[in-house]
């Protein structure tokens, strides 16, 4: 008999295991739901882990009995700390076979301490192949038919992930932890979330996010719509259960291009809100004697637990001869049927939007909080509303032909920013040659090149990145509030030199110009149309008043980058003394060369 063997025995015997419990967490109420529980060995053993200790017990055809003592240490120990929120269990789908487990030797655990079955979901770990699913599917509904809930754990990573989802319709699908860190980093790993997330949503079925651990990786996450979330981001697993989450870590601030939106706190509707263990012969009642009443929230605790809506209310209450002698003494959270959407009050709507389409659920209605709390409700209608009338304002000031923004918005954007304290770069991008082009091949040629300069621009530039804005003629200014300002220039300024020769005749790109008058008359020679990139760095645009005073920086670092020949890029770095209100220009560069001037 081996080392490890003996010790193995030796803590089954004992049952030496400590459970910990990691939280999960409600996105929408931004609470912790339940925890999942994860067995820890003796911590002087070689076996302390949870990956050495079940990797042992498979090895040694223990496995059974290890997760039965498990399942027992785990309930003894999540009664004695009296927690009120549903506990995850981990359970093989071979060990759910098992005929002491159909025998309801968990059930017997649970009526053993008081837990109530409907507290427990059973969170199904595939290690090894799944092949009767017909026996799966008999063995789930037993549990069921007990109280249990179901979740799939590390959907992605086993070897029927997908299949045993559509076969068994869990309540809960978790996703393996691969696909959720670096998220948004990862176009792939994003579009197979967003897949997920789409299925159930059709499924009503929650998603957990297993794994996250950054604020990006959360802020990804949450705005894709995922109600639940997990890991060290919020809490690490531990002995003693975290009993509250952070609740600033769900607040996600508004990106530095959405200063000027409007805001969810614009939407909210204040109604007053009732107990979820509210009568539901008394929510009958509210209905009744006010007819303005459509949407009545559930709060308990200061967090909405629920969204009860009029119609769906009496279409349900009286599908039944007898439903109000049935259900009249209930409480009115056994009507609600899924968790309702909630999203901060400084959310802006467009972000709110974005959500709603891409969960794929067709709520009328959602909830708005502050600090977490209930704030008010928002309807869909009034979210329509808003967003149709600041399209409409955004098109009054857009340029008709790239239909980017104009001067007023880019204005109001960069107040914002400097209210805000926010840092950010601005860059004044205009083109060289461009009126004897313009002169020469004709009007509809200089539109293409100025769609072409605002392609080019928005491919660079993403949203996330900065506000791209056309204000006027040839004339362009991006409001950079990333980091890699210099990169974005020199890449645009590299594309647009590449792309340029493609709106010349071929005999004009071998001469490398054209010939035709200036504004004297004279006939001259134009080299081909150039970018010229006037920029003032953050340094210099934090110690500004308003958008004046950067326009006026940007004007003259652009006139200085006209003078360098060919694409190129100007930085202004501000200098300010006391008494006087001098510019001093330090950096200057052309696309392939930056020459920095102390």
């Amino acid at each position: 008999m081996s080392i490890l063997h003996t010790e193995l025995i030796k803590i089954l015997n004992g049952k030496q295991l400590t459970p910990h419990f990691q939280p999960i967490v409600s996105l929408a109420q931004k609470k912790i739901i339940g925890y999942e529980a994860l067995i820890r060995g003796p911590s002087d053993s070689s076996l302390h882990s949870p990956f050495n200790l079940f990797d042992t017990a498979e090895r040694f055809d223990l496995s059974t009995k290890l997760e039965y003592i498990c399942r027992e240490v785990t309930i003894k120990r999540y009664a004695s700390l009296n927690i009120k929120e549903k506990l995850f269990i981990n359970v093989s789908p071979s060990v759910l076979l098992q005929p002491d487990f159909k025998k309801g030797e968990t059930l017997k655990l649970l009526d053993q301490f008081g837990i109530d079955p409907r507290y427990v979901v059973i969170e199904l770990t595939e290690h090894q192949p799944t092949d009767d699913f017909q026996l799966m599917r008999e063995a789930v509904s037993h549990y069921r038919k007990m109280g249990f809930e179901i979740a799939i754990d590390d959907l992605g990573a086993g070897y029927s992930g997908l299949r045993l989802w559509s076969e068994l319709q869990p309540e809960y699908v978790k996703i393996d932890m691969h696909f959720i860190q670096g998220i948004h980093n990862d176009p792939v790993k994003l579009n197979f979330v967003r897949s997920i997330q789409n299925i159930a949503s059709s499924l009503n079925c929650n998603v957990i996010a297993e794994g996250i651990e950054t604020e990006e990786e959360f802020k990804a996450v949450e705005q894709m719509g995922i109600t639940h979330a997990q890991g060290y981001y919020f809490a690490r697993p531990t002995a003693v259960p975290l009993e509250k989450v952070d609740k600033s870590l769900f607040i996600i601030s508004a990106q530095p291009n959405q200063f000027n939106a409007i805001k969810a706190a614009h939407l909210a509707k204040y109604v007053m809100p009732v107990s979820s263990e509210t009568a539901i012969s008394d929510v009958m009642s509210l209905f009744h004697h006010d007819s303005d009443l459509t949407i009545l929230p559930l709060v308990d605790g200061n967090a909405a637990t629920g969204l009860i809506f009029r119609d769906h209310f009496l279409s349900k209450l009286f599908s039944s001869r007898y439903g109000i002698e049935l259900y009249g003494k209930k409480p009115i959270k056994s009507f609600i049927d899924k968790t309702p959407l909630s999203f901060d009050q400084d959310t802006p709507i467009e972000l709110v939007s974005k959500q709603l389409t891409s969960i794929m659920r067709n709520d009328q209605a959602f909830i708005i909080t502050h600090n977490g709390e209930y704030a008010g409700i928002g309807t869909i209608l009034k979210l329509l509303e808003e967003i149709t009338r600041q399209q409409i304002h955004n098109a009054k000031h857009a340029n008709p032909l790239t239909l980017l923004p104009g001067s007023v918005p880019v204005n109001d954007q960069i107040d914002q920013l400097l209210a805000a304290k926010v840092p950010f770069s601005f860059g004044y991008f205009d083109l060289d040659n461009f009126k004897p082009f313009n002169d020469v091949y004709g009007y509809s040629a200089g539109d293409d090149i100025i769609k072409a300069v605002a392609n080019t621009l928005t491919q660079h530039i993403p949203a996330e990145s900065g506000l791209v804005g056309h204000v006027g003629g040839d004339d362009f200014i991006v409001i950079f509030t990333g980091d890699d300002w210099g990169k974005c220039c020199k890449n645009i300024l590299n594309d647009f030199q590449g792309t340029v020769p493609s709106y010349y005749k071929d005999e004009d790109v071998k001469t490398g110009g054209i010939f035709t008058e200036n504004r004297a008359g004279e006939k001259c020679f134009f080299p081909l149309i150039s970018l010229s990139i006037g920029l003032v760095d953050s340094v210099a645009t934090s110690q500004c008043q308003s958008h004046v005073d950067i326009a006026d920086l940007a004007s003259e670092a652009k006139k200085q980058a006209k003078k360098i020949e060919g694409n190129s890029l100007f930085i202004n770095q501000r200098k300010v003394e006391k008494g006087r209100k001098n510019l001093q220009f330090s950096a200057y560069g052309t696309v392939t060369k930056l020459h920095v001037v102390n």
